[in-house]
Formats: structure tokens, sequence, C-alpha cells
């Protein structure tokens, strides 16, 4: 006997999702519950699709469940809130208060500003640990432009030729 049994409309939407569907995830489940309905065992779905029973298990659960709306509702993953801002955006008038002045006076050896250097002297003078991107995206949201310093070579003089006796 099938772990799972679909009513005619939810294997029809189902089957739909199949083809339509532009989430890998959600494929996988479908695909996972069309084979338990065809009498698939949860060892051999669980093993085609790379993933443990107990997931198996749970997507069948959570499709019953919601076994009142529509295929696609029952497939989806709940919504998450999400990784919490790693300084909670304390960072941004800290950046701003140091990044017009000379790094010097707070003891670093550069004449400029960079993400990994004010990322350091956050950690030295406030305690405060992030990576370089999360300075980086600090500086945007205070709508600051800068660039990296660059080293250009000169051009050649228009007599170059000459000097080399051409």
């Amino acid at each position: 006997m099938a772990l799972l049994t679909l009513t005619p409309l939810q294997r029809a939407g189902l089957e739909d999702l199949l083809v339509h569907t532009p989430s890998a995830r959600e494929l996988c489940r479908v695909q996972a519950l069309l084979w338990l309905a065809d009498g698939a065992d949860v060892d051999g779905v669980a093993e085609s699709l790379g993933i443990s029973r107990q997931t198996v298990y749970n997507w069948v659960g959570r499709f019953q469940e919601r076994s009142g709306l529509d295929p696609m509702a029952g497939l989806r993953d709940a919504p998450r809130s999400g990784r919490p801002r790693a300084a909670g955006g304390r960072i941004d008038g800290l950046v701003a208060a140091v990044i017009g002045g000379d790094p010097r006076k707070h003891g670093y050896n550069a004449t400029t500003w960079t993400a990994p250097l004010l990322g350091r002297y956050l950690s030295d003078r406030h305690g405060i640990e992030v990576c370089d991107r999360t300075v980086g995206r600090a500086i945007d949201r205070l709508r600051i432009r800068w660039k990296r310093p660059r080293h250009e070579l000169s051009l050649r003089p228009k007599t170059w030729r000459q000097s080399k006796g051409g």
C-alpha cells in the first residue's frame, strides 16, 4: 500500500507543477510525492533524491496538512525571518564619523580608509567584529563614493622613438 494517496485533482496539480515549477526544491518535493503515490517506498525515494527518510516523511506530512490548499502552496517553504543583521545597524554612524578623516590619526599606518581597515578600526576601538562586506554595505547605505587608489603607468612621451634612436 502506498504511503500517500492522491485525489485525481491533486495528482493533476502535482503533474502540472512537475512541468512548470521554477524551483528545484519544489520539483524534488513534487517528484517524491508522485513516486510515493505510485507505490515507491520511502527508502528508495530518499536514496534517489539524496535526502534522508525523515525529510520525505516531513514533506508528506506537510502536504497532507495543507491538503485544502492548492498543490503549490502545499509544497512551498514556510517564510523565514532570515539571519539578523551582523552589527544591528550600529556601524553606520561609526563609519561616517571616521571615513572623512586620516587613518594615521587613529594609529594606523595608512593614508586612506579601506573596508578591511575600517573593519579593524571597529574591532580595535569599539569591539565590533564585522566582515569587509558588512563595512562595504554600510558605506553604500551612507551613499559614500570612494574607490581604491590605483597605480597608473605614465604615458610615453611623443618623442620616445627619438630617445631610442629611431
